[in-house]
């Protein structure tokens, strides 16, 4: 072999060989090219926080019919109200049901409207909370017609007003009044009152007041 061969043959041998000690290098490293040459410790695994506590699920909430049992168990619930509570239609009860945070408690709070069958009349307002692993009555409205929600996690309670004239379906006014969990109980916040015009022509809708 010519000189001018053998050195070439030299150098590439050497290239050869530098290129499986940069392979070799890198692999018993971990090396990923260009992300190795980042700050000391940049991929470490920071562990996570220890989970809080966490709300009770939907699947361990109260059925409807549990809601039912539970209100008419309730020794806070007047009896007229428990007498108005049977079924309409087979085991269908006159009840709305809603679930959400009121108090901050471990569980969601449970609000219960209990109406009449045939005009769906608000006869009571409820609000369940979860303290000593069950559920405790922490508020009632029983002067009917009275309908109770979740806003924003405010309680609010409408509270409908009729005048001796007034058709059912058609109030005078009503009251909307906004209550807030105060550590141990719902403390008033503020009152709305909506009135309404009476004039009401055969069959009509009521006319807003004003108008």
């Amino acid at each position: 072999m010519e000189p001018r061969g053998a050195l070439k043959a030299a150098i590439a041998a050497m290239a050869v060989i530098a290129a499986i000690g940069l392979f070799v290098s890198a692999c018993a490293t971990g090396g990923t090219g260009a992300r190795d040459e980042g700050p000391a410790g940049s991929d470490a695994v920071v562990p996570s926080a220890a989970p809080s506590p966490s709300r009770s699920s939907a699947a361990n909430e109260p059925t409807r019919l549990d809601v039912v049992r539970m209100v008419k168990d309730d020794p806070e619930v007047a009896k007229a109200v428990k007498q108005d509570l049977k079924p309409c239609v087979a085991d269908e009860y006159p009840v709305d049901v809603s679930y959400g945070d009121l108090t901050g408690g471990v569980a969601n709070d449970i609000v219960v409207n209990v109406m009449t069958c045939g005009d769906a009349v608000g006869v009571g307002s409820y609000v369940y909370r979860m303290e000593n692993h069950r559920y405790q009555n922490v508020f009632k409205a029983e002067e009917p017609p009275v309908y109770a929600e979740i806003d924003r996690g405010d309680l609010v309670v409408t509270q409908q007003i009729y005048e001796k004239s007034d058709p059912l379906s058609y109030p005078s006014s009503e009251d909307v009044i906004t209550y807030n969990w105060r550590g141990s109980h719902f403390a008033f916040v503020t009152s709305t009152r909506n009135v309404y015009s009476n004039a009401v022509g055969n069959g009509g809708t009521p006319a807003p007041a004003g108008n």
